[in-house]
């Protein structure tokens, strides 16, 4: 069994441009283990993902040869023609004539409301009736009641994107489980995405990794995290961002389902792991273009989390914070203006966790 979808979000970087003849070796090694679905975003990058995608995937592979998932920003939408508008813009940017999977962005109650003024759904059910598009549905971020709100509003959707991962299971901000719950009663289709929840799950405390190394030393903790999504009933696609070749072969590798001892020993080292995070950032980005003090806040709360697990290394860390604070804003700089949370899928207090990372770095 093996589910893993290219997501390209995270793609490595030569400088500030988009790496792409890597990223043309990690679509080849990808394909070749058996992996045909790829997903983007009008927003994603700023437009270099779906660039990646014309230039790496479209025109290099026969169109029958791979799946292709594209997502509508509609919270950006001032009118229905809007829609139509960014819809050729995504065609002409990704280099095809129809996509396999047509969603709406980062729906939540906000965005919902949002799509319903525009009527986005309609347009949705309208490319899919053209031929313009195979499959409809949209991406989620927000609590489980607004997710079934929206799936009774609208039961004509194939299919939803949620945040899944055993570190979120039980989260009452994520709520992971609830989610996946609330697509399986409306008969739903679920992909996932922050499996790893951005590279959080990949790097784990060395308690947890000891309890899951013993129960099987040949699997690393991206494995756990990986085959936790997948051994899900009703998840078809697991989207992992991949930058290296070894991760691209170690994520196509065929494996059995999780049993429900593996599981239970997956959340007890979960535990673990949230005992030892400060806080619940996955990296995605999202914050730092709303920034207006242009503080690369991701990475400002890795080093908290790191100098949490790690304390000893207290003297490393605060060396690399002044150095990362020589090309971007300290976490003293935040104004508190709010912005950034809006577009945090995390539904952190940016601000707050802002002036912990000032308090412990800048002393």
């Amino acid at each position: 069994m093996n589910k893993i979808g290219f997501g390209f979000l995270r793609l490595p970087k030569k400088g500030e441009e988009v790496d792409l003849p890597l990223i043309c070796s990690l679509v080849d090694a990808f394909m070749d283990g058996g992996g045909t679905f790829f997903d983007t975003c009008y927003t994603y990058l700023n437009g270099e993902s779906e660039r990646a995608i014309k230039e790496c995937v479209v025109r290099r592979k026969p169109r029958n040869s791979f799946q292709l998932c594209e997502k509508l920003p509609g919270y950006l939408f001032k009118s229905y023609e809007d829609c139509q508008t960014y819809f050729d813009a995504e065609l002409e940017r990704c280099g095809v004539e129809w996509f396999d999977v047509l969603m709406l962005h980062y729906l939540n109650e906000k965005n919902y409301a949002i799509a319903e003024k525009y009527e986005e759904f309609r347009f949705l059910r309208e490319k899919k009736a053209e031929g313009l598009v195979k499959r409809i549905g949209f991406s989620f971020h927000g609590p489980a009641t607004v997710l079934d709100d929206i799936l009774t509003d609208h039961p004509e959707v194939d299919v939803v994107l949620i945040q899944l991962n055993y570190l979120d299971w039980d989260s009452e901000g994520i709520q992971s489980r609830a989610c996946y719950e609330t697509c399986l009663r409306h008969g739903k289709k679920v992909m996932a995405m922050e499996p790893v929840k951005g590279g959080t799950l990949a790097a784990i405390p060395e308690e947890a990794e000891a309890l899951l190394r013993a129960k099987h030393p040949d699997w690393t903790p991206s494995d756990w995290a990986l085959r936790f999504v997948q051994s899900l009933p009703g998840v078809e696609v697991c989207l992992s961002g991949m930058n290296a070749i070894e991760q691209v072969y170690a994520n196509v590798r065929s494996f059995e389902p999780l049993t429900d001892a593996e599981v239970s020993l997956l959340m007890e080292a979960g535990k673990i792991i949230c005992s030892k995070t400060a806080v619940g950032c996955s990296g995605c980005g999202y914050c730092e273009p709303h920034c207006p003090k242009k503080i690369p806040i991701p990475r400002h709360f890795k080093l908290l989390n790191e100098i949490t697990r790690y304390p000893a290394d207290d003297w490393k860390l605060k060396i690399s914070y002044r150095q990362m604070s020589l090309s971007g804003g300290k976490a003293s700089d935040c104004i508190a203006c709010h912005s950034c949370e809006k577009y945090c899928p995390q539904n952190l207090k940016i601000p707050e966790w802002l002036q912990t990372v000032a308090e412990r770095f800048e002393g």
